[in-house]
């Protein structure tokens, strides 16, 4: 049991050391367009909820 966790925690830490290496910090550009898409992802789904209670005290 200890011997099967220590192999599937060694294991873990190798995965993520290649994982770890292979990123790279991403530019400014890129930085500043994922935040765009996630703050526009955001809007819309707050916009739906805000629509949808407004259609649910409508009709309740």
């Amino acid at each position: 049991m200890v011997k099967k966790l220590a192999t599937s925690a060694k294991s873990f830490f190798i995965k993520s050391k290649r994982v770890w290496h292979a990123l790279k910090k991403p530019s400014k550009k890129e930085y500043l367009t994922v935040a765009k898409v996630s703050a526009i992802g955001i809007g819309i789904l707050g916009l739906l909820g805000f629509l949808i209670s407004i259609i649910m005290k409508f009709f309740a």
